[in-house]
Formats: C-alpha cells, structure tokens, sequence
C-alpha cells in the first residue's frame, strides 16, 4: 500500500483541506490553488484508492473519513466536491473539535433518489456499477461528461475533468464501485442537522447529479448553513466559473 497522496501548498495562515470527487484526484483542483494560495494554506488530497494514492481497497464513508483525518492538520477548514463532500461531512461529524468550517460543493448528504427527495435515480447508480466491469473507461467517460451537462462551456470543461483523471494512476473497478455505493447508500440529512461550525453549501443551477432543489430542501432543515447557487454552472463550479468561485469562498472563510 502506497502513503496517502498529501501535498501542502500556499502561504495563507488559515488551512484548507480540499477533497475531490468520484472517479478523479487532486489534480481537479489545480484551475483554482493559483487564486486561492495567497489566502489558504491548502491541503491536496487524493481520496484513499484514487491518483496517487494507490493500494487501499473498498472502504466505507467512515473508514474514508478517518484515513484522511489521520493525515490532516489539527485544525482545518474542510472543502468536499461531490462525494469528498461527503467525506468531509463525515469528517466534521466524527471529529467536530478539528474542523474549523465546512464547505461541500456539488454535494448532498443524500445523492440517491426517494420520495420527496432530488438526487440520481438508484437504477442509475446500479447501472454504473454493472457499466464499470464491462467497459471501465467508457463509464468513468459517461460520468465526467454528466458533470458539465448543459454549461456553456460543457466541451471545454468535460475536456479538463478527462485529463485530470488520465494525468494520474486511474483508481481499480473495486474502489470505483466502492465508492458508487457510498453514492447510493449514505443518508446524512438528519446527523448533519447538528453540525454547529460555520457551514457553506455551493450548488451548481444546472447541476444533474445534485440538483438545484437539494439546496432550497436544505435551508430550512439546516438553518445554521448557508448557500449560495452558480448560475450556468453544473457539477462541477470550480471548473466553469473558477473567479467566481474563489470569490465566494474566500468571501466567507475570510470575510
């Protein structure tokens, strides 16, 4: 088993641990470290199995979740995208005391479809899992090109997401599945209602995977959060609106 891939950049005094979705790595992050660097001591993370952080098999959200912690400053805001943004829910919820703040981005505490609940229907997670064994490059490609549906700059920017998963070891059909099944699997919504810490929730309006009810859902069930909404962006914000993006963070970490 290889270390967990950590690399530590910026010269900021307020530290930013920054966790990746399904599927891809750290390198995701790299349209928006240049803007956020003079502000953040950032924290790359690639989640246990994927990029550089090969050798560690199928894991729960909670064993995820404390892989990374063991690895993560003592104090730290936490940043997840889509399914990091789970993990780093789990983390705020398991370890409060460390985590200064909260963001998640793209992300619901429950990804999966129910009555009277948005997300990604559960045959469609399934269907990917069954995809996966067959032709592994062709979902992960599916994937990526769902997360950009509908931007302006959809082309371009399902363009970016397919080098960051190629620049870096691609993770195993075991950990991909583990990790949809986290997907289908995980309900948050109630254990997150407690969270005290400063809390944001970034959406994107166009977004499939989260749509854009998931935020207005939450706002009464979770009044001590805060949210804001990307026009013309998907499920991936950072990527199509990465100014914007940055602005909004910086904005409520160090206002």
């Amino acid at each position: 088993m290889t270390p967990l891939y950590w690399h530590t950049t910026g010269s900021g005094t307020t530290e930013l641990v920054l966790l990746h979705g399904w599927g891809l790595n750290s390198q995701v992050w790299s349209y928006i470290v240049p803007r956020l660097t003079p502000h953040f001591r950032v924290h790359l993370v690639d989640l246990p199995g994927y990029g550089r952080s090969q050798g560690f098999g199928t894991m729960t959200l909670e064993q995820m979740a404390q892989t990374v912690a063991e690895r993560a400053p003592e104090h730290a805001w936490w940043l997840g995208w889509s399914l990091g943004g789970l993990v780093a829910s789990q983390v705020a919820l398991t370890l409060p005391q460390r985590v200064d703040g909260l963001v998640t981005v793209a992300s619901s505490p429950r990804f999966s479809a129910t009555d009277g609940w948005p997300g990604i229907k559960p045959d469609v997670l399934v269907g990917f899992e069954q995809q996966l064994a067959e032709d592994f490059h062709k979902t992960v490609e599916r994937f990526l090109a769902l997360q950009t549906l509908g931007t302006e700059t959809a082309r371009q920017d399902t363009r970016r997401l397919k080098q960051v998963v190629l620049a870096q070891p691609l993770p195993s059909v075991d950990v991909l599945t583990g990790g949809l099944d986290i997907l289908r699997t995980a309900d948050l919504r109630q254990a997150m209602a407690a969270l005290d810490m400063p809390f944001l929730r970034l959406y994107g309006s166009l977004d499939g995977l989260v749509p854009r009810k998931v935020a207005a859902l939450l706002d009464p069930l979770w009044p001590q959060s805060s949210s804001y909404l990307f026009e013309k962006a998907a499920h991936a914000p950072f990527v199509s609106h990465p100014d914007l993006f940055c602005q909004q963070l910086i904005k409520y970490i160090r206002p």
